[in-house]
């Protein structure tokens, strides 16, 4: 069946349709564009805070995602 005027194209969120093919895409993108490489000036400058903290880059940088703040 065609999708009725108005109709954007996402998934369905019916009941019996499966979109977890969808989720998992959404995931994947907002997971790529996350750990993307940031500027060279912010991820230095994120470098230096972890080795003070005693953390690592990544670490650090998990912290700043999960949190949307500085630890």
């Amino acid at each position: 069946m065609p999708a009725s005027l108005g109709h954007n194209g996402g998934p369905p969120f019916e009941d019996g349709d499966d979109p977890a093919g969808w989720r998992l895409w959404c995931w994947r993108r907002a997971h790529r564009r996350a750990w993307r490489a940031p500027p060279r000036e912010v991820a230095l400058r994120r470098l230096a805070r972890a080795e003070v903290l005693g953390m690592t880059y990544r670490d650090y940088a998990l912290e700043i995602l999960e949190r949307g703040r500085h630890p």
